[in-house]
């Protein structure tokens, strides 16, 4: 399973990093993506990398935002947010998708997740 961390309660325009590591397999081969759901929506993609990290997505909405790194020795996906919005908070979630391309993820068929970070920007 994998477990998020780094949630919280921010102000707008902070800051938060988030953090997903793996437990019981290693994080390394698998592209890793973060998704988000904020109360009474659907699902959001936000963004993903791929093993090598040789490719990343963001959703528009975080594009310039956001960014979504990996430390394969330490197994672990980070996805560091800047000037935060109100509009972003949600329970954020990785998880391993069946691919992660320049263009988007699929948010059907994921392998491994976890329970979700909460974050909440709010003055």
């Amino acid at each position: 399973q994998l477990v998020e961390s780094g949630g919280g309660l921010v102000q707008p325009g902070g800051s938060l990093r988030l953090s997903c590591a793996a437990s019981g397999f290693t994080l390394d081969t698998y592209a890793i993506a973060w998704f988000r759901q904020a109360p009474g929506k659907e699902r959001e993609g936000v963004s993903c990398i791929t093993s090598t990290a040789r490719t990343t997505y963001y959703v528009n909405s975080v594009k310039g935002r956001f960014t979504i790194s990996r430390d394969n020795a330490k197994i672990t996906v980070y996805l560091q947010m800047r000037s935060l919005k109100p509009e972003d908070t949600a329970v954020y979630y990785c998880a391993t998708p069946r691919y992660c391309s320049a263009t988007g993820f699929p948010l059907e068929g994921m392998q491994y997740g976890g329970k979700g970070t909460l974050v909440t920007v709010s003055s």
